[in-house]
């Protein structure tokens, strides 16, 4: 989870934006940032609306894996 192309390739889908309407939408693909200590607390850090990462609780999220190719061009033009 550590390696560069994981980081690259790491995306999840937003299932519950309960509190956090302005910062998260139901159904949008977000990027993860591995953090290996907010897991171990149950937490996913994503990069959310306001375009900088933050720790949520991980059952918002359903984690789905892309081709490098396709999350490459979604890192890509979150960037932009």
């Amino acid at each position: 989870m550590n390696t560069k192309e994981n980081q690259f390739s790491q995306f999840c889908l937003c299932l519950n934006n309960e509190g956090y309407t302005a910062s998260l939408e139901i159904g949008k693909v977000y990027r993860v940032i591995p953090d290996d200590e907010a897991a171990n607390h149950g937490y996913i850090r994503v990069i959310d609306e306001s375009g900088e990462d933050y720790a949520y609780t991980a059952n918002r999220f359903y984690l789905i894996q892309l081709p490098s190719h396709v999350g490459k061009a979604l890192s890509s033009a979150s960037q932009v």
